[in-house]
C-alpha cells in the first residue's frame, strides 16, 4: 500500500514530513503513543461518563428542579442531540485543523459546559449547557480516534482501541456508580463539578503530550452546504425520535420531521457526489464492513442505553435503593466492561472482528432477554449474573466496531470515520432512548387501569390516570398523602407491577435488535487501511 505522509504541526517552524508506513523515534514527552493514549482517554473518560452517570441523579434532579419526567429526559436528550448532530462535522474539522487543536478546545469547553451545569438553578439551564456538553464533546471523540490513529502503529492499534474501549466502557457503565456516591453523599451538581479538575488535568497533558498529525491530503475547504444539509437532517431525525413518545408515533408531526430527515439525507447524498471536497465522501460506504460497523454502533446503543435507562428507576423506585447501592448493584456490568475491552482488543488483532463481534451481540441479546425476567423482588444474584452478561457482550462490541469503522477509512478521513463511529452511538442512545421509551409508556397506559380495578383500588379519573401513568413509568407509586397504609401497599404493589411488565417488554425489544446486530456483525472484516495509521513514535 502506498505511503502516506504527515504534517507534525506542533509549534512554528517544526514542520517535517514524516513517513507513517514506519514508527520514528519520539522526542521526549510530545507524540509519545502510549502517553498520548492516557492523555486522550481523560478526556474521553468525561464525554462517556456523562453519557450515563446523569441517570442516577435523574431522580434528584427531578426533586430538586420540580422538573417533569419529560424535562427529565431532555436532560439526557438534549445532550445526546448535540452531540449527534455535530458529530461528523466536529471530526471534519479534526481532519482540517489538526486532532489536537480540536481536542484541547472541546476539553476546554466541555468542562466548562459542566461547571456551569452545575451553578444552574432551572431545569432550562441544566438542559441549555447539557446541549453545550453535547457540542463541546463532539468535536473531542473523533479527534481522540484520530489521534490514536495517528500515533500507533496497524499492529498495536487494536489494542490502543480496545483500551480506548474500556475507558469508554468503563466509564458508560461505572457513571452510576460515581453518580451514587455524588448524589448521595454530596449533591447532584457535583456530578457535573467533577468534570472540571478532570478538564483541566486533561488540557495540561495534552498541551504537554499530544502531538498533531494531518495527513498530506487531508481537506482544505469546508462542504458548508454539506454540513448544513447533515446536521439538519441529523437534527430532524433525532427530533422526532425524542418527540415521538409526547406527540405519538401516529401524529403528523412526528412523520413530518421523518420526512423531512429522509429528505435532508437525500439532498446530502446528492450534493456530496458533486462538491469538489466533500464532507462525507459517499465512497466511505462502499466499504461493506465500514458501513457494518456503523449500523452496528446503531444496533448496540439501542439496546445497550435505552435498556440502562430503565435499569436505574428499576434499582431506586422499585428496589428501593439509595443511589449508591444502585450503582453498586451494576458493579458486574462496569467490571466486565473494563477486563472485557482489553481482552477483546487481543482477540480481535488475533481473530479479526466478526466473531467477537458476533459473540458480543449474542451475549449482550441473552443478558438483555434475561432482564425482561426481573421481577420487583429479584434478588442481587440474578440481577448481577446479567448485568456481567451484558458487559461481557458489550466489550467486543465497544473495541471491535470501532476498529472496523476507523480502520477501514483513509488517513485523512479519519476525523470523519471516528465522528461516524460516536454519531451511531449517539442515534443510537436517542432511538434506544425514544423506542424503548414509547414501549414502555404504551404498555404502562394499557395495562394501569386493568391492574388499578383489578387491585379494588377506587377508580380514577382519565385524568388522575395519566397523572398515575406518568409516574409509573418511572416506578414512582403515585400514593396521595394520608392514603392509608393497606391502600398505599395496594398502589405501591399495582404501580410496581405495571411499571415492571413495561421494562419486560422494552428489554424484550432490545434483545430482538441485539439479535438483528449478530447478523450485521458477521459482515465486518479488519480494517484495510490500518496499516496508514502507523504511527510517530516508539512503542
Amino acid at each position: 500500500m502506498t505511503s502516506q505522509t504527515t504534517v507534525d504541526t506542533t509549534g512554528p517552524g517544526d514542520e517535517a514530513s514524516v513517513d507513517l508506513s514506519r514508527p520514528a523515534p519520539a522526542a521526549g514527552l510530545r507524540g509519545h503513543p502510549w502517553l498520548t493514549l492516557i492523555t486522550v482517554a481523560v478526556g474521553v473518560m468525561m464525554v462517556a461518563l456523562d453519557g450515563t452517570i446523569v441517570a442516577i441523579a435523574n431522580p434528584a434532579i427531578q426533586k430538586d428542579l420540580g422538573a417533569t419526567f419529560a424535562q427529565v429526559q431532555w436532560i439526557t436528550n438534549g445532550y445526546f442531540l448535540a452531540l449527534a448532530v455535530s458529530l461528523i462535522t466536529a471530526g471534519k474539522l479534526g481532519d482540517r485543523f489538526g486532532h489536537r487543536q480540536t481536542f484541547l478546545i472541546g476539553v476546554t469547553g466541555f468542562a466548562a459546559a459542566s461547571g456551569a451545569i452545575g451553578l444552574s438553578d432551572s431545569i432550562a439551564l441544566v438542559v441549555t449547557f447539557r446541549v453545550f456538553q453535547g457540542l463541546f464533546g463532539a468535536l473531542l471523540m473523533p479527534a481522540a480516534l484520530g489521534l490514536l490513529r495517528a500515533t500507533f502503529p496497524a499492529e498495536k492499534l487494536n489494542m490502543a482501541i480496545g483500551i480506548w474501549g474500556m475507558v469508554i466502557g468503563a466509564s458508560t457503565a461505572g457513571g452510576p456508580i460515581l453518580g451514587g456516591v455524588l448524589v448521595e453523599h454530596v449533591n447532584w451538581q457535583s456530578v457535573f463539578f467533577i468534570n472540571v479538575p478532570v478538564g483541566v488535568l486533561a488540557l495540561v497533558l495534552g498541551l504537554l503530550i499530544l502531538r498533531d498529525h494531518r495527513a498530506e491530503n487531508a481537506p482544505r475547504s469546508f462542504d458548508l452546504l454539506g454540513i448544513a444539509l447533515l446536521s439538519g437532517a441529523m437534527f430532524c431525525l433525532v427530533w422526532a425520535l425524542i418527540k415521538a413518545p409526547t406527540w405519538g408515533w401516529g401524529d403528523g408531526r412526528t412523520w413530518a420531521f421523518i420526512a423531512a430527515s429522509v429528505l435532508g439525507f437525500a439532498l446530502f447524498s446528492f450534493w456530496e457526489t458533486k462538491v469538489a471536497e466533500p464532507l462525507i465522501p459517499l465512497r466511505l460506504f462502499r466499504s461493506v464492513p465500514l458501513s457494518a460497523g456503523v449500523v452496528l454502533m446503531v444496533l448496540m446503543a439501542i439496546a445497550f442505553m435505552g435498556g440502562l435507562f430503565f435499569v436505574t428507576f428499576y434499582l431506586q423506585n422499585v428496589h428501593g435503593m439509595s443511589p449508591i447501592d444502585a450503582g453498586l448493584h451494576l458493579l458486574p456490568l462496569t467490571g466486565m466492561m473494563i477486563v472485557g475491552s482489553p481482552l477483546a482488543g487481543a482477540m480481535i488483532t488475533k481473530l479479526g472482528p466478526r466473531i467477537p463481534l458476533a459473540g458480543g451481540m449474542a451475549a449482550t441479546a441473552i443478558a438483555m432477554y434475561g432482564m425482561s425476567t426481573l421481577k420487583a423482588d429479584t434478588g442481587s444474584g440474578p440481577m448481577s449474573l446479567w448485568f456481567a452478561l451484558l458487559g461481557l457482550g458489550l466489550a467486543p462490541v465497544m473495541v471491535g466496531a470501532t476498529e472496523v469503522i476507523v480502520g477501514n477509512a483513509p488517513m485523512e478521513l479519519s476525523g470523519v470515520a471516528g465522528g461516524l463511529q460516536q454519531a451511531g452511538m449517539q442515534i443510537g442512545g436517542s432511538l434506544g432512548t425514544a423506542v424503548l421509551g414509547a414501549v414502555m409508556a404504551s404498555k404502562v397506559d394499557s395495562d394501569l387501569a386493568g391492574n388499578w380495578k383489578g387491585a379494588g383500588l377506587p377508580p380514577l379519573t382519565p385524568s388522575q390516570l395519566d397523572q398515575a401513568s406518568e409516574a409509573v413509568q418511572v416506578g414512582v407509586a403515585p400514593v396521595p398523602k394520608g392514603t392509608p397504609e393497606a391502600f398505599a401497599a395496594k398502589i405501591t404493589g399495582v404501580a410496581h407491577d405495571t411499571f415492571i411488565s413495561g421494562m419486560s417488554l422494552a428489554s424484550l425489544v432490545a434483545a430482538g435488535v441485539a439479535a438483528a446486530a449478530i447478523l450485521v456483525a458477521l459482515l465486518t472484516k479488519r480494517g484495510e487501511n490500518a496499516e496508514a495509521g502507523a504511527g510517530v513514535g516508539h512503542i
